[in-house]
């Protein structure tokens, strides 16, 4: 596997599509992503109570961002209760999440917005990345998946991660497309489902990364640590061990110049323009 030579400047992966500017995993979002210039869209997926593929951070509405069909705030102690695994995709479409800008976000530009399905989310960017004339876009996909989640909040692992590779196959992206995720059985599964498919397994704990790598089993092309995480010791073990570093959400100039130095395969950040500034 080919790891980045000094000098190389790093994948510029938009997190949720341009969180720092646009409503998080909306379409909006992925558009200001491909137009300022990303290598590759970051997203979140989640399964509908139809076994459509949402595109969603949380498996349930979002308090923080989201409003009721009504236009009503959701009460944050109820977000539970708008739990995507039990509701179709018809009725997740009529929840606003772009009107009520993200707190931690100041520049970020609310726009009217529903949870996309990930089909048209690819659809939408591959036409645009053509109205640009700049080459595919690739796809970074992380399935949000928990233990104590199963049957509550998502299917079954092996039923979730089922849907994931079916629709990445039907709209033909699977070349272009990492797959993340912190629960290490899907990575498992998806390991035996698509040997060819690179994976990512994300970090946002300090055991050693022996410790992950043992109980995943086999080693993973990409490496997702929390930023906060790395060192130019873990950067260095993962280049011994030929595994491409990309670490999430860098947004801060003077932490994008840190992480930086690390030379990372890829950055995922909030904020691609301020990366891109740095190119």
């Amino acid at each position: 596997m080919l790891l980045p030579s000094s000098g190389h400047f790093p994948e510029v992966h938009g997190h949720r599509g341009c969180r720092g500017l646009r409503p998080e995993n909306t379409l909006p979002a992925f558009r200001e992503a491909l137009r300022l210039g990303v290598d590759a869209v970051e997203l979140d997926v989640v399964v509908s109570a139809d076994r459509q593929v949402v595109v969603s951070h949380e498996p349930w509405m979002s308090a923080a961002i989201c409003r009721l069909p009504s236009g009503e705030p959701i009460v944050p102690a109820e977000a539970h209760q708008h739990n995507l695994y039990q509701m179709p995709y018809a009725r997740i479409r009529e929840y606003d999440c772009g009107l009520t800008r993200h707190p931690g976000f100041p520049e970020q530009q609310p726009t009217q917005a529903a949870k996309p399905l990930l089909r048209e989310v690819v659809a939408d960017l591959e036409n645009l990345a053509r109205q640009l004339g700049r080459g595919p876009v690739k796809y970074s996909v992380e399935i949000k998946s928990e233990p104590a989640h199963d049957g509550l909040f998502q299917p079954p692992p092996a039923q979730l991660l089922a849907l994931v590779l079916a629709e990445l196959q039907m709209l033909q992206i699977m070349p272009r497309t990492t797959l993340l995720c912190f629960d290490k059985r899907i990575l498992q599964l998806a390991r035996a489902a698509v040997p060819t498919l690179p994976l990512c397994l994300l970090i946002e704990d300090a055991l050693p990364l022996a410790e992950h790598l043992a109980a995943l089993g086999f080693t993973p092309a990409v490496v997702g640590p929390d930023f906060r995480l790395l060192t130019p010791t873990l950067a260095a073990e993962l280049t011994g061990r030929q595994i491409r570093l990309v670490p999430w959400t860098v947004n801060e100039p003077t932490d994008l110049r840190t992480v930086l130095a690390l030379n990372p395969w890829g950055i995922t950040t909030d904020y691609p323009d301020r990366l891109l500034a740095l190119r």
